[in-house]
């Protein structure tokens, strides 16, 4: 593969004769000539940032051999546009080529041009290959393959397809691991730190932070994934998919965040997380929540604020269809038992989705995100564990995952169809509910840490007859690049929005080729809305830390994820040499979004769209009467929610 590699002994050549280093180059040479004849410098910016893909020492060459041919120009002015260029292409580039972005083309984060400028060449024969391969699936078959998502929460890696961790654990999963056994396993798959990052995230191929879905709600929140955002459900809709959602959202209560809203089909979903499955009087009872069925506490005779939680008007579960009104499911009942019948109606749901669709000869796309745990846990065991997670993987995940292969197999497609299961995030290592099961696992942290335990999950892929069985991948991939892979094999790729980053990169190549085959090696973490660490290849860079010899104070934070996986021994005086290199990644990443900035929450009154919904239900957006007199607007609190300020400390995690 080394022959396919760039040439980087000619490029070097043709930069030091002040050309383009690819005859391709030479109009966008012609073009920075006409902007510098007449110094225009901000106009040079701008198209330093535009064709952020040109090497550093490429720009000083052209700048140079254009002014010595205008020798007339004042030496000072030349030796000022000299230092904006070096400016410029060094914090973009630092020294590497990257390929130009042409104007329909999907835009990337920056470190993505880095590896595309090294290995492009290779790429578009892969790519040649694998649009050949496409093609020839999609004429055997009759369509494009069927694409699943299957996900669900708080687990480390190994949780499944491991039967020594698993014994260790007490608990065991024999569908699951035969699905990993009979496809690959992903040992480096990474997601943002929380659940509902990570569902926008897996929906919209950008990191929450490009969407402003950084921070978890719970009710009510007032806001949700926004109408301008571009999901995976839409992009695949216009490619004639059918698309169904069933199971957990988490992305807003607002009416615009609906799935059905999003670009489903149909959608049969929790707005909420797993906490609601204590939402009741049982709950209450138990102690396990305070202070929300007041109908089970002594009289407060100091009570003055009936409006102050608002429980009555919770909506936990809504279905719908594309271009109708929600409506709520059972009628609003929010009863235990309801809690515990939602997988199993989802599961229904889902299988009936898939029957119809097979049966119209239409390839389909399901999100299948079970809520999994209920915090009030079924009294009978069944585990050796008997915690939350070993009991609900037999209660839920196991039956789903049987279920979902025996309805594929008796429909026949099997074969066209990837499946992708994997968990959102980390386990819930910090005050999980008692008795849940949710310990950490070989990585340090867990749900809401920026370490590996908070972002490094279990995934397999399944694909009979083209993912080739029995292998694990060390390549790193990330839950964004779903969004990208699924586009292109679902022939899509137009369709993805060319106005904003995306974060995913299509990893096509690694699910047909297997191991060494991807196209990533970075990863920047969020924590929050602040960046809190970076990777690169096996290295990993702290940029908040409590460790005051540590990156507060300047002084290099890095770690081997081979040798200390859990990141407790930073590398110093052997990892200073790594300081500047991941300093000038993180300004590329920062220069990038000052062109595509990051999105910020969309507020607006939540649960409205609702055709059955209750009179309290509306109360939240139509104020009953007793506070329609107040001095001031009820709902003017809306707009203020997103200048709060975040009181996260550097380790902590958006929540739950």
């Amino acid at each position: 593969m080394l022959e396919d590699r760039w040439d980087m002994k000619k490029q070097a050549q043709h930069v030091r004769m002040g050309r383009p280093h690819q005859p391709a180059e030479q109009a966008r040479y012609e073009r920075l000539v006409t902007f510098v004849t007449p110094l225009h410098m901000k106009q040079l910016e701008e198209l330093a940032m535009e064709h952020h893909g040109t090497l550093s020492s490429f720009f000083h060459r052209i700048i140079f051999n254009h002014l010595k041919d205008h020798s007339t120009k004042p030496l000072a002015l030349k030796e000022l546009m000299m230092q904006k260029i070096r400016n410029i292409a060094l914090v973009m580039l630092s020294g590497m080529v990257a390929l130009s972005v042409q104007a329909k083309d999907i835009v990337h984060d920056a470190e993505y041009y880095i590896l595309e400028a090294q290995n492009g060449k290779v790429w578009a024969v892969e790519d040649g290959k694998l649009d050949k391969k496409i093609a020839e699936l999609k004429e055997k078959y009759g369509r494009p393959p069927n694409l699943i998502h299957y996900m669900w929460d708080d687990q480390p890696v190994m949780s499944f397809g491991d039967p020594m961790y698993q014994q260790i654990r007490g608990y065991e999963t024999p569908q699951l691991n035969k699905l990993a056994d009979e496809g690959m396993l992903f040992s480096r798959m990474y997601t943002e730190p929380g659940c509902t990052p990570s569902r926008s995230a897996s929906l919209t191929g950008q990191l929450a932070i490009r969407t402003g879905t950084w921070e978890i709600g719970f009710p009510i929140e007032y806001t949700g994934l926004a109408a301008e955002n571009v999901t995976m459900a839409e992009v695949l809709s216009k490619a004639g998919y059918a698309t169904g959602f069933f199971g957990k959202l988490h992305l807003g209560d607002t009416e615009e965040s609906y799935p059905h809203n999003q670009g489903y089909d149909e959608a049969f979903w929790a707005i909420y997380n797993q906490v609601t499955s204590l939402y009741n009087n049982i709950g209450e009872g138990a102690n396990a929540i305070i202070g929300l069925k007041d109908d089970l506490l002594a009289d407060n005779p100091y009570h003055r604020d009936d409006t102050f939680i608002q429980g009555d008007a919770f909506v936990f579960y809504l279905e719908g269809k594309k271009g109708e009104l929600a409506n709520e499911w059972r009628n609003g009942s929010q009863e235990l038992k309801d809690y515990k019948d939602f997988d199993l109606v989802a599961r229904e749901r889902a299988l009936n989705f898939i029957k119809a669709s097979a049966e119209a000869e239409k390839p389909f796309f399901v999100s299948w995100w079970p809520l999994w745990i209920s915090f009030i846990a079924d009294p009978q065991k069944k585990t050796l564990q008997r915690g939350m997670v070993g009991e609900d993987y037999q209660r839920i995940i196991e039956p789903d995952i049987e279920a979902l292969r025996k309805t594929l197999d008796e429909l026949g497609i099997a074969e066209n169809t990837l499946i992708i299961a994997m968990a959102d995030n980390g386990p819930m290592t910090h005050n999980p509910p008692a008795g849940a099961g949710l310990g950490e696992g070989m990585f340090r942290g867990g749900k809401g840490d920026f370490t590996e335990g908070g972002v490094r999950v279990p995934a397999a892929a399944l694909w009979p007859g083209v993912i080739e069985p029995g292998q694990v991948v060390g390549d790193m991939i990330h839950q964004v690049d779903l969004f990208t892979t699924f586009a292109r094999l679902a022939g899509a790729t137009k369709y993805i929005p060319t106005d904003r980053i995306i974060d995913g990169i299509d990893q096509t190549e690694l699910l047909m080729k297997g191991d060494t085959h991807g196209r990533r090696d970075y990863n920047f973490i969020y924590q929050g809305p602040a960046l809190a660490a970076t990777t690169k290849d096996h290295y990993k860079m702290h940029w908040v830390s409590k460790d005051p010899s540590q990156a507060n104070s300047g002084i290099t934070a890095v770690y081997d994820l081979y040798n200390d996986h859990r990141e407790v021994n930073p590398v110093v005086v052997g990892g200073f040499h790594m300081k500047e290199p991941f300093k000038r990644m993180r300004a590329r990443h920062e220069l990038w979004k000052e062109k595509y900035p990051d999105r910020h929450h969309k507020r607006a009154p939540s649960y409205t769209g609702i055709a059955n919904a209750r009179p309290a239900t509306k109360a939240i957006s139509e104020p009953p009467a007793a506070l329609k007199e107040l001095p001031f607007d009820v709902n003017e609190f809306i707009e203020k929610l997103d200048d709060l300020p975040w009181t996260g400390d550097d380790n902590s995690g958006p929540g739950n």
